[in-house]
């Protein structure tokens, strides 16, 4: 019925929106985080390990285990396309093997947030001169390679408590009982993805 930008941030937006349910029970407002959605990469080597980078995370107040992940702010430009950048710039990684292995709405009940996450394999490095300058919290990254058996672990102890880490962990630990078979390509689409209706 309504929908109006409420708040207008640097990075989203807050909406507040009028609607019907399809009983007709009358009208609904709600709040939400506007979110241009995201990817998240889970780099894995070719010894079954994985790697992490630790980060700050200001909301939460502390440094979080994290996969390589990043927002899809740029005009035109495919979230598999996206995740190879989100990955050369947070890891020096490039990869030659790309698998879809999982989609999820963070929190769909306050934020139209929506994030894929890759499998990258055949990874290479990011030759010195042509690596991303990192800034801001991304410039005190840490970086860990982990056998992915460990992650779960951590996962499981409470240890890992970033959202997709957690989901790209436990696909990924899923996706190898079938050899990773199982996994999508990754230029699949996602007509569920608020900003592919």
């Amino acid at each position: 019925m309504s929908s109006d930008t409420v708040y207008k941030g640097r990075i989203w937006d807050v909406r507040s929106d009028a609607f019907e349910l399809a009983d007709g029970a009358g009208v609904l407002h709600r709040d939400y985080i506007e979110h241009p959605g995201a990817v998240a990469i889970l780099p894995m080597d070719d010894d079954g390990r994985i790697l992490m980078l630790r980060q700050y995370r200001h909301p939460v107040g502390m440094d979080l285990w994290e996969v390589p992940a990043g927002l899809l702010d740029v005009d035109g430009e495919s979230n598999l396309d996206a995740a190879a950048r989100e990955l050369a710039e947070e890891a020096d990684l490039t990869a030659s093997q790309w698998h879809v292995l999982a989609d999820f709405f963070t929190s769909p009940g306050s934020s139209s947030e929506a994030i894929r996450i890759y499998l990258a394999r055949g990874l290479s490095e990011v030759a010195p001169k042509e690596r991303h300058e990192r800034t801001d919290e991304e410039a005190e990254i840490q970086f860990a390679w982990v056998h992915l058996d460990a992650a779960v672990r951590a996962v499981l102890a409470g240890r890992l408590h970033n959202p997709s880490a957690v989901v790209a962990v436990l696909a990924a630990d899923a996706a190898r009982r079938t050899g990773f078979a199982s996994l999508r390509a990754g230029e699949t689409p996602w007509p569920a993805h608020p900003a592919q209706r």
